[in-house]
């Protein structure tokens, strides 16, 4: 029987790759000239095994309707809410994280406290994915034999793994609360955002703050392994940051160093926190590996629907204000890939994207361009490469397990399809 399994196993892995090759091979990005000396993050993704998404031809840019990249779904009753399946794990975590942040000085403790109450605690994607990640890389415990032992060491793990997740969403907190001091902003989440409420010299201490607790947690699990992913996630925001604020030219139009600055910006800290999860488990290095290629473009993937939701999308339905991205001088993958089709769009960006007129002639520009559907089609790509990483995860058969791991490939789903 398992021989047979294991036959199975191999023809689907087979043809997975072949499908995969064919998505590499015509994937938009793979299109572009790579003149660039900038380093891609994605190469390594590719040599995952292992495919699900089928890109058909989308609809013209600046449509929000029309056909989506569509994927070979499981079976009805094989989906799952990814977010159901852990709420209650969810109130946890979110419980302990506003008790976390209580500092003594009032003013301080209102400002940390503020992206943490009820009703503002915005989608947890973070801490589902990891909490996920966690029961997807759920191993069987023989040793110590005792039970009681047994069921002590495994809610112990999942403390530690907790911790995880509350790590995580401090520190992606704390990068919000910064970030909306440097993009001047006055809303996030639908709401005056903390440096527009109480001003700027309390939104960046808030997050300090955010980042001292995070990292007080982070020394508790006594883990240098994971403390080292976590420090170098949170080094890549500031890089990530800096890539973003000082640009040449040849930077501002180059795909690689957009996607690296991304990768930076958005998928380290998932992928590092989902790697930091495969550790504490105990899992192999090759287990860790493909929990990090999973955080990696499953972020990716997050941040290039981001960035055509900043074009397709309205301010109500982002929580922030609509053509973010452009007001502020910054080229994302949409007019990227305008730029290819309409090089004269090159010549628009250079005169600087602070003036009003400039910023309308590449709207137009990117209206004309397929640079919303190669962008999604690009971020498709990235969903398929983190289906693909949690497919080549070892056979499990705990029916937690499984779930969870469904759950985790809905996620991919829901993050190509979402509208804010």
């Amino acid at each position: 029987m398992n021989i047979y399994r294991g036959i199975s196993r191999m023809s689907r892995i087979t043809s997975c790759y072949n499908r995969c090759r064919w998505l590499h091979n015509s994937s938009p990005h793979h299109q572009l000239s790579h003149s660039s000396p900038f380093k891609s993050p994605m190469e390594p993704s590719e040599k995952v095994l292992g495919c699900r998404v089928i890109y058909p031809w989308i609809s013209r840019p600046f449509s929000s309707g029309g056909p989506q990249p569509q994927y070979d779904r499981s079976s009805v009753e094989d989906q799952v809410d990814p977010f159901s399946l852990v709420a209650d794990e969810l109130s946890i975590v979110a419980n302990r994280l506003r008790s976390m942040v209580v500092a003594e000085v009032p003013k301080l403790a209102s400002a940390a406290e503020y992206f943490f109450k009820m009703g503002v605690e915005g989608k947890r994607f973070r801490p589902t994915v990891i909490l996920l990640m966690a029961t997807a890389l759920n191993v069987q415990i023989s040793k110590p034999a005792s039970e009681g032992v047994v069921d002590m060491f495994s809610t112990e793990l999942r403390l530690r793994q907790q911790s995880i997740a509350e790590i995580t969403e401090m520190i992606h907190v704390a990068s919000l609360l910064h970030d909306d001091v440097l993009d001047d902003a006055d809303t996030r989440r639908g709401i005056g955002s903390l440096n527009f409420v109480m001003g700027n010299k309390l939104a960046v201490l808030a997050g300090d703050f955010l980042l001292s607790r995070a990292c007080i947690t982070l020394a508790s699990l006594k883990n240098t392994e994971v403390v080292s992913l976590i420090a170098t996630a949170v080094e890549h925001l500031v890089t990530g940051e800096t890539m973003q604020m000082s640009t040449s030219a040849e930077q501002r139009s180059s795909m690689d160093y957009y996607l690296q600055k991304t990768y930076y910006k958005t998928a380290s800290l998932i992928s590092n926190s989902c790697k930091s999860i495969a550790l504490l488990t105990g899992q192999t290095a090759e287990v860790a590996m493909l929990a990090y290629e999973y955080g990696k473009n499953l972020g990716l993937a997050f941040q290039l629907i981001d960035d055509v939701l900043d074009f397709t999308g309205t301010s109500s339905s982002l929580g922030k204000g609509a053509l973010s991205d452009i007001h502020h001088g910054i080229v994302t993958a949409p007019i990227l890939y305008a730029m290819e089709e309409f090089p004269e769009l090159q010549t628009v960006v250079d005169r600087g994207l602070d003036d009003p007129e400039n910023v309308n002639l590449a709207l137009e520009y990117l209206g004309k361009s397929h640079g919303i559907q190669r962008t999604r089609e690009l971020a498709a790509k990235h969903a398929s490469l983190a289906s693909a990483a949690i497919d080549s995860l070892p056979e499990n058969d705990d029916e937690d397990v499984q779930r969870s791991r469904r759950a985790l490939i809905e996620l991919t789903h829901r993050v190509i399809n979402r509208t804010k």
